[in-house]
């Protein structure tokens, strides 16, 4: 337990540096394989390569939002668990986890299978490029399991207080990841078929070490076969804390699907690679706030389990100010460098570039508040307020961006649908903003209530600094 205790002791920003740093650096190399595979795709195969990833995208999201309702729904009951000092119940929590994300993997791979070329051209496929996304997709959806238990289980790892090889976890997934895309795509010349090969042995490489360091105990968790057998009221319980990463992916798929069809629509296929590269380098942004948010998420549950809830708002007011660097630093290279980055994935193609670079441009207007939004809504996730979360997160996913993307496009065209994005990034910013602050005044009595008379000027006075946001 010493290594979780460290949660409620340790200083709040050491804590967060601590567990964000090693979810940053292992996401950013994710991002980067992200990036160096459409690179390789984009001048081994050309435009259509991209756009065949670009439509097989919203399948994959929708593993990932199986992987994350289970997987951060039950990090979200382990890190309150462990906070309660309840270790015997969270390892429960984590052998029903296990089983469900083995079980959920085989129902997706058999729909996959069963419906892959409807379900990709629901995403935006054409004609042209339909051959490109099925030949990546058809090899990619058999890989389900590896990936479901990997990106499910790496939640586990930040939840008993080891960031660290959580980091090193998505590091051997990603430098794998690349070496083996290069291989596979650029030196034997396999095209799409290579970068979906080694997108599943990376994500087998990754699910092994993981389940050798639970199945092994090397961590404060184990998994124990006592455990699997699945409590419906916990797997219940599991899935409504995971319903509002759920829902975020979820909709991200679906949104995937809808802005390719719009982008074929009004702009054709070259519109879905030129944007399928714009979300790409997107990532390189969005992914460290993630990690920022990844690594408050177990401080936050502890902290809130354990009822530190002075804790818990300098926790939320460090991480808020670390987002939002890392957004406006990413917005200001967007803004320099626009062409640039473009040109890496095609060099040849200049209405490609033309377009690209405008879409940067326009799409990342709202860069600079995302991070609070995305944050926020994490938030509510970490002290087990799930649907708060979810609606947070639907708010920028498809309360206000599906409305936009439906409408502004019959009155601009191409560009309306560029500016789908910032418009729904400023409005549900707003909204996040607005819940937040109702939830922080709602904390702050709680703190207030269990603070001791002669420590109630000091502890009010650090609140204010959360509430003002003062580092």
């Amino acid at each position: 337990m010493e290594r979780s205790k460290r949660l409620g002791t340790e200083n709040p920003a050491k804590l967060l540096l601590m567990f964000s740093i090693p979810a940053i650096v292992g996401l950013l190399v994710q991002a980067c394989y992200n990036v160096t595979n459409r690179i390789f795709i984009g001048n081994a195969v050309g435009s259509l390569g991209i756009a065949g990833i670009t439509v097989g995208f919203p399948a994959m999201m929708i593993q990932v939002a199986f992987g994350a309702m289970v997987g951060m729904g039950a990090t979200t009951l382990v890190s309150i668990r462990l906070g309660q000092g309840r270790k015997e119940e969270a390892e429960r929590v984590m052998g029903n986890a296990v089983v469900l994300l083995f079980i959920t993997s085989l129902l997706i791979t058999a729909f996959g299978l069963t419906f892959m070329e409807p379900m990709l051209r629901l995403f935006g496929a054409s004609d042209a490029v339909l051959p490109y996304a099925r030949e990546y997709m058809e090899i990619v959806i058999l890989g389900t399991v590896f990936g479901l238990l990997s990106f499910g289980m790496n939640n586990f790892l930040r939840a008993e207080g080891n960031p660290s090889k959580a980091m090193v976890t998505m590091l051997i997934s990603s430098i794998c990841n690349i070496i083996l895309t290069f291989l596979f795509v650029t030196v034997f010349n396999w095209g799409m078929r290579g970068s979906a090969f080694a997108t599943i042995i990376s994500q087998a490489v990754s699910a092994s070490w993981i389940i050798s360091h639970f199945a092994l105990g090397k961590g404060e968790l184990k998994i124990r076969r006592k455990n699997f057998p699945l409590r419906w009221e916990l797997v219940a319980t599991i899935m409504f804390m995971g319903m509002s990463p759920f829902a975020m992916q979820f909709a991200q798929s679906l949104l995937g699907g809808l802005l390719n069809n719009s982008l074929k629509t009004y702009g054709g296929d070259l519109a879905i690679s030129g944007m399928g590269i714009v979300v790409t380098l997107m990532s390189l942004i969005v992914m460290p706030i993630i990690g920022v948010n990844g690594g408050a998420q177990p401080i936050v549950g502890y902290n809130y389990g354990a009822r530190k809830y002075e804790r818990v708002m300098q926790v939320l007011k460090y991480a808020l100010l670390g987002a939002t660097a890392i957004a406006v630093f990413g917005f200001i290279i967007t803004r320099i460098y626009s062409v640039q980055l473009i040109t890496l994935f095609n060099r040849q193609d200049a209405e490609l570039i033309a377009f690209g670079s405008r879409a940067l441009l326009v799409y990342t207007l709202a860069m600079p508040i995302i991070g609070l939004q995305m944050v926020g809504a994490g938030f509510f996730q970490a002290i087990g307020k799930p649907l708060h979360s979810m609606l947070l997160s639907l708010s920028r996913q498809v309360l206000v961006f599906i409305p936009c993307l439906l409408i502004l496009p019959r009155f601009f065209g191409l560009d309306g649908i560029l500016f789908a994005g910032p418009v729904a990034d400023t409005v549900s910013t707003i909204i996040t903003l607005t819940w937040l602050i109702m939830e922080l005044s709602n904390l702050k009595r709680k703190h207030q209530e269990s603070v001791k008379p002669e420590d109630a000027k000091e502890s009010s006075q650090v609140m204010e600094s959360v509430f003002t946001l003062k580092p």
